[in-house]
């Protein structure tokens, strides 16, 4: 009972012990199932039921340890046989009235269990509403990202977009939406953690490789032109690690509170070099070269990178540029998918790089 009123309707961002050692269970059993699987499209269907399958698991853990729970009482109240306890136990959870001992102490358990049985299986179906409102509010954004940063999700492509269709006034208005969408997530998802486990519509889609792009872009911007950025990518950059570490805290990831700026990062500079010189193919506006920026795009990315890494491999998140391999599930990285820039003067369009495809490990 402690873990069904932690987990359903307290708030907060307690962790829950009995609901992790369930999904200790369900992740790597999904894990190895989606590597059978030879496409990604494949492996992101199989993934995509690993969080449903875990509620339906979480509350039959409930209800089992209930069972067990009231039967061992009923058999010390009344030391009928246990075959018997067990029997009654489930009867009265049920509501079915099947087996009845009749003495005042049995009566108290068997009503004690008829009232905890629909009431776990009540508070689960009006806590479904709730998980399906957050993660809607999760992916209208995450959904409005892809024509901003292509899919998968990457930081420099954002600014690319920005810069090549004349937009980039508009980041302003763009980094103050990801500044509340991560307060939200922060919230949301620290209170219900299954929330993390649910998939994108979209395989190329994921609520953290697109967090984690809208950061490397803000970070990007900070670096590569400090006094032209907008004060809001700052904003969005605060409160971005902020609600990973929230986040961190309640599935037990160790991370440093107070990183130091040139402490190592997993991007290494090459990649980032790569990044910084598609902007400047675009003509992206810089006030500092690659690598005059890069100390200041590290000491933001340090703040953020572990921890998103760290989440990107528990829940199996589209491996795109910038955002690790999936070698547990024999995925490397993603390209970011672009479609041909075609224009009334150039029917036949630009194609700005080849389809993406993935390579399996």
């Amino acid at each position: 009972m402690s873990s069904v009123v932690g987990t359903i309707i307290t708030p907060g961002d307690t962790p829950g012990r009995l609901a992790g050692h369930v999904a200790s269970v369900f992740n790597p059993s999904f894990r190895v199932l989606a590597r059978f699987a030879r496409s990604y499209e494949r492996k992101d269907r199989v993934l995509a039921l690993q969080a449903p399958w875990f509620l339906l698991g979480l509350l039959a853990t409930w209800l089992a340890l209930m069972l067990c729970g009231y039967s061992a009482i009923l058999w010390a109240f009344t030391k009928i046989p246990v075959a018997d306890a067990f029997q009654e136990a489930g009867s009265s959870m049920t509501t079915l009235g099947l087996s009845v001992t009749h003495s005042h102490s049995a009566i108290v358990v068997d009503l004690l269990a008829a009232g905890s049985g629909l009431v776990v299986v009540a508070l689960l179906i009006g806590y479904l509403p709730a998980i399906y409102a957050a993660f809607n509010r999760r992916e209208t954004l995450v959904t409005l990202l892809e024509a901003r940063a292509g899919a998968p999700a990457w930081g420099p492509e954002i600014l690319w977009r920005h810069q090549r269709i004349g937009i980039l006034d508009t980041v302003r208005d763009f980094y103050g939406k990801w500044e509340e969408w991560c307060a939200d997530l922060a919230e949301s998802h620290s209170t219900y953690p299954v929330l993390l486990w649910f998939r994108s519509p979209d395989p190329l889609r994921s609520w953290l490789t697109g967090l984690l792009a809208v950061l490397d872009s803000a970070a990007l911007y900070l670096s590569l032109s400090p006094e032209a950025a907008p004060s809001e990518a700052r904003l969005c950059l605060r409160m971005g690690f902020t609600g990973l570490r929230t986040i961190a805290d309640v599935i037990s990831i160790d991370y440093d509170a107070d990183p130091r700026p040139d402490a190592p990062i997993q991007l290494t500079y090459e990649e980032y070099v790569r990044g910084v010189k598609r902007l400047g193919e675009i003509g992206f506006p810089m006030e500092r070269t690659a690598e005059e920026a890069w100390p200041d795009f590290r000491g933001w990315r340090v703040n953020y990178e572990h921890i998103a890494l760290e989440i990107a491999e528990r829940i199996n998140a589209i491996p795109g540029p910038w955002a690790g391999e999936r070698k547990a599930l024999g995925i490397r990285t993603i390209p970011t998918k672009r479609p041909v820039d075609r224009t009334p003067d150039e029917p036949e369009g630009t194609d700005y790089t080849r389809p993406g495809t993935y390579e399996e490990s």
